[in-house]
């Protein structure tokens, strides 16, 4: 078995992480600035609670303990922090950072895995699938902040043993969380649900259970060259007309209007609340079903999980 070290390991994909690797019999060292209901259940399971940033507290930790594999969680929307990214959020991330990367490699770390964000992409123009190989130019306060962590990381792990992984995750959801995706077919002005047409139209987002096997995918791996960034997703578009029927079915949605396509290009769209926070949602990108390409994800797990058979 490996020991694992989580960043971020109160959020809620740090939870799911840690049940997965509990559960798979691994040892896990975790920190978080809140505490957890895992602390004392599990002989395995070893909590420091302290901030992020606390590197005196934290590379003791890396350095004390023979550690496999670092997956760093904290500082991400979808798992701890307010999706509201300032100037505050990005400072943390960054001296977070410059410490956390060194620190794994020093202490012998075999790899580290990062959280980051299919919206390093930005906005594309056509429907190609979006491929780890294109340019990154975010336009948002987030997609700066993890192409930075994503620069930092590359520039400390080369030429070292330690593999570095990049997962660029979709917007995350699960059962009880769907903030992501009722952003989508939500308008917060008039207080109502919407769909275009029919709402055939789709989005990308990645159901927890694809992150959580692909994490295991990398940990359990045979030794071998597996670095480099994944685009990690669902395997199929979640369309408008599913969120609205999942969320009318959990009562988490009131009136639902129907809007004529075409109409989307006359909403009001906030270009500044874009920047600054993660969900908000420009209904003139309603139609554009970029489809993000998960290959080279599928190959370490399979991407089985969706809305439909995730609830």
């Amino acid at each position: 078995m490996s020991s694992i070290f989580i960043t971020g390991a109160s959020g809620m994909i740090g939870q799911y992480l840690t049940s997965s690797l509990l559960h798979k019999k691994h040892t896990v060292y975790a920190v978080d600035s809140k505490s957890n209901d895992f602390v004392g259940t599990d002989s395995n399971y070893k909590f420091v609670q302290c901030d992020i940033t606390d590197k005196n507290t934290i590379i003791p930790i890396l350095e004390n303990n023979h550690i496999d594999v670092v997956v760093h969680l904290a500082n991400s929307v979808d798992n701890d922090i307010d999706p509201l990214i300032t100037d505050q959020e990005i400072k943390k991330s960054k001296v977070t950072d410059k410490y956390i990367y060194s620190a794994a490699v020093k202490a012998g770390a075999g790899c580290f895995v990062l959280l980051s964000t299919t919206d390093v992409y930005g906005i594309q123009k056509g429907r190609e699938p979006i491929r780890e190989t294109i340019a990154e130019k975010g336009i948002t306060n987030y997609a700066d902040l993890k192409m930075t962590s994503e620069k930092l990381m590359a520039k400390a792990f080369k030429k070292t043993d330690c593999i570095p992984v990049i997962a660029r995750v979709a917007p995350v959801y699960d059962a009880e969380h769907t903030d992501n995706l009722h952003a989508h077919v939500y308008d917060s002005k008039e207080n109502v649900g919407y769909v275009f047409g029919d709402g055939d139209y789709g989005f990308t987002f990645c159901c927890v259970f694809n992150l959580i096997d692909f994490i295991n995918g990398i940990i359990n791996v045979p030794q071998g060259r597996y670095e480099g960034v994944y685009n990690v997703c669902d395997s199929r578009l979640t369309t408008a007309k599913e969120i609205i029927e999942y969320e009318k079915e959990r009562h988490r949605i009131g009136a639902v209007i129907q809007r004529s396509p075409g109409s989307e290009k006359t909403m009001l769209f906030n270009k500044g609340k874009m920047k600054n926070d993660y969900r908000y949602f420009d209904p003139t990108l309603t139609y554009n079903n970029w489809i993000f390409d998960n290959t080279r994800a599928k190959r370490i797990a399979p991407m089985r999980w969706n809305l439909t058979n995730s609830k």
